[in-house]
């Protein structure tokens, strides 16, 4: 099954360039490698754009090869100049040894305890004299050469520090030191680093064999139907870190794919099989307004990168808020993240009438018009339908007495706090 992973991923449109491809098939055929993925911590935070190139390390680490995941804490204190137009501010070094903590923690969510390996490559880089630096290495890299990569040419006109133009040659060692302490024989990058990666390649052959078993693998820039970029919203980018980006808020992404995007993101961003996917896609033309295909998406990708449960929950937050499920049945937990995702507004602990709480929440400006709601049958309070204007509500009555939950008609929602 492991020779055949490249044939999986060629399916799902997962291959941009490759250094070796029969070279590399045969290698995998034979044995389990090391290869790996580099991330510079500039953020503290993974999104799902970087999420592209992990999804094919996975897919190694499942058929029996060993994910190196590089944490670029030497790297991300120079700055890529890969996919920018400036330079890069620079951080501090206290800024990116916090960065590297948060992004470890995100891989071990993603990748599990075991079977997979974090490295920073601040533990060689930064033991690297500038003199060592360009006499063991610096020689072997040529200038011309170096100035052609589409990273650097791109640059040129507008401007490139030497800072920055030295990236990939420390990139480069990446590749080697990871060759020798790894048994990493792949590397794998956005399309934007097929120059960084070519390198790494040139460099093992150049130290150790032109014949040595070194490789690269490019993944496309994902595009949506429309031509735009994949991975950005209204909001900004979607985060992997549940407090930047809340699972309910993951999983409204990937459920509002649009119908010509979500075969191409059930092929890059799920673990199901080709049948389960065109079995999808085929329902997906039959029946569309069911969207099945958006929400099995959803339910996969949120499983993979925040677990079970919190999908769960978002799924209990979607039927809430747009579908028929019971409010009365939600957990005080469940309640806490529909206030994260609907007004919110703060009680005392006291008994209240529900015409002022109705307006307190704001689904009403007066008291008249809450009246009204309340007579049509338009208002609920915690999932209960209540007609009598006069009603008195108990905020310690349900929710461990943290909650109230006020709804008119079926889109207006908000969650009383209780101080």
């Amino acid at each position: 099954m492991a020779a055949d992973i490249l044939n999986e991923l060629a399916w799902r449109g997962a291959i941009n360039q490759v250094t070796d491809e029969d070279g590399l098939r045969h290698l995998i055929s034979q044995e389990s490698i090391g290869l790996y993925v580099g991330i510079d911590p500039t953020g503290d935070s993974m999104h799902i754009g970087h999420l592209i190139p992990f999804m094919i390390l996975k897919r190694f680490q499942l058929v029996g090869h060993k994910p190196v995941i590089v944490v670029g804490g030497g790297t991300g204190s120079i700055g890529d100049p890969s996919g920018k137009k400036s330079e890069r501010k620079l951080l501090s070094q206290e800024d990116v040894a916090a960065n590297v903590e948060k992004i470890r923690a995100q891989m071990v969510k993603l990748f599990g305890e075991n079977e997979f390996t974090i490295v920073n490559n601040y533990d060689w880089l930064g033991k690297m004299s500038l003199l060592g630096m360009l006499r063991d290495y610096g020689k072997l890299f040529s200038v011309n050469t170096m100035l052609a990569k589409d990273v650097v040419a791109s640059r040129l006109e507008a401007g490139i520090s030497f800072t920055e133009f030295t990236y990939q040659i420390l990139q480069a060692i990446d590749f080697y030191e990871l060759y020798k302490r790894e048994h990493v024989r792949l590397q794998i990058g956005g399309s934007d680093q097929w120059g960084n990666i070519t390198n790494g390649v040139d460099l093992i052959h150049k130290l150790v064999d032109s014949e040595a078993p070194a490789f690269g693998l490019t993944v496309p820039l994902l595009l949506k139907a429309d031509g735009t970029k994949f991975g950005k919203t209204e909001g900004g980018a979607v985060w992997l870190d549940p407090e930047k980006t809340t699972p309910f808020e993951f999983y409204q992404f990937w459920l509002n794919t649009a119908d010509a995007d979500v075969e191409k993101m059930l092929k890059y961003f799920t673990f199901l099989s080709q049948e389960e996917i065109n079995d999808l896609v085929a329902e997906l033309s039959e029946n569309a307004a069911a969207r099945h295909a958006q929400r099995r998406l959803a339910q996969e990708v949120t499983t993979f990168v925040h677990g079970e449960e919190a999908m769960h929950t978002a799924e209990v937050m979607t039927n809430v808020l747009f579908g028929n499920a019971d409010v009365a049945s939600l957990s005080t937990d469940e309640v806490a993240v529909l206030a994260g995702n609907v007004p919110t507004f703060e009680i005392e602990n006291d008994k209240i009438g529900l015409l002022d709480l109705v307006v307190a929440a704001g689904l009403e400006k007066s008291k008249t018009a809450a009246r009204r709601s309340v007579k049509d049958g338009a208002v609920r309070i915690n999932g209960v339908q209540i007609k009598d204007e006069d009603a008195i509500i108990d905020p310690t009555d349900k929710y461990d007495g943290k909650y109230v939950i006020v709804k008119r008609g079926k889109k207006k929602w908000a969650v009383a706090v209780v101080k």
